[in-house]
């Protein structure tokens, strides 16, 4: 499979959606159709196996010249999926951070992954000329769109994503639980939604948080929550043992002091939160998946294609 999918987002490519999420996901296609679960990748991206005595006219031959197997293209009555991406865009999500050297994490924070994985979301939906739209929020919505799958559409989404990854904005806090009841509210058609986010509420928020993602439910949609972090540091704690300042990015707050002074409570509270979130997704039927930003889109792409197989 193309190395691209197996590392960390390019910093090269930068904030050039377009290409980025064109490469992850002609490699990813390429990827299953080489791999024995052929039956699987059937449900992805314009292709299903041939069927012995039907037309030979839709054939996709390049397609069977890398793989040796007959593929067939698909057509539009084929797939009517609406999907709609939702991307954190407060203050949090900009992690890692330097405040002497904005650029230096520039495209390998929080944010651009979740941006980077929402284009490549996007390439597959248009693909499989299924709609999509986006909803970008911090303190609250600051941009929604509707569901379409044009090539126009599509290129004005990717010009939002690119405007928050050049322009960070800090001291934006986070209103998930209320964005997103707004989403339930907006969206009427049933839909798969599919949610970028690190999750950084307060813990007397959690019940608000877990209501929101209930409504969701409630108004028949489909859901995919991608918890994004940065793991090692966020999850794990894994620094150092010597004194570091660290920064509240949404108050700008300041505190110092020495990791393994508090390592054992900050990863037993932060695991605690994270396993009550993993439940209840579970309860609400949920699918919650960990997205490491330091793990690349493969466990995107499979999570988002298993769900759109199993919605037909």
């Amino acid at each position: 499979m193309s190395e691209i999918l197996e590392t960390q987002p390019i910093r090269a490519l930068g904030s050039n959606l377009e290409l980025l999420a064109q490469q992850v996901v002609e490699g990813f296609i390429v990827g299953l159709h080489r791999s024995p679960f052929h039956g699987f990748s059937v449900e992805f991206a314009e292709h299903r196996l041939y069927n012995n005595g039907e037309s030979t006219r839709n054939i996709d031959w390049k397609v069977y010249a890398r793989t040796d197997k007959l593929f067939v293209k698909r057509f539009e009555e084929e797939t009517n999926l609406r999907c709609h991406i939702v991307v954190d865009a407060s203050s949090t999500m900009y992690y890692p951070w330097d405040d002497k050297n904005p650029q230096k994490h520039k495209y390998e924070n929080k944010f651009c992954f979740a941006a980077q994985s929402a284009a490549v979301l996007m390439n597959a939906l248009r693909r499989q000329r299924d709609a999509f739209g986006l909803t970008l929020f911090d303190d609250e919505v600051r941009f929604s769109s509707t569901a379409k799958s044009s090539t126009v559409h599509y290129r004005l989404l990717l010009s939002q994503l690119v405007d928050k990854i050049e322009n960070p904005e800090l001291n934006h806090s986070t209103e998930l639980s209320a964005s997103l009841h707004q989403i339930a509210e907006k969206i009427h058609r049933r839909s798969l939604v599919v949610i970028f986010t690190d999750v950084m509420e307060h813990p007397d928020k959690a019940d608000d948080l877990f209501a929101a993602l209930q409504h969701l439910r409630y108004a028949k949609h489909e859901v995919i929550l991608f918890h994004v972090t940065d793991k090692s540091k966020e999850l794990d704690f894994e620094f150092e043992n010597r004194p570091y300042l660290f920064v509240d990015m949404e108050n700008g707050e300041e505190v110092r002091l020495q990791p393994n002074q508090v390592k054992e409570f900050y990863t037993k509270q932060v695991n605690a939160f994270t396993e009550q979130l993993r439940m209840k997704c579970l309860q609400f039927k949920i699918d919650f998946v960990e997205a490491d930003i330091n793990k690349g889109f493969v466990p995107i792409l499979q999570t988002w294609m298993a769900k759109r197989a199993r919605m037909g």
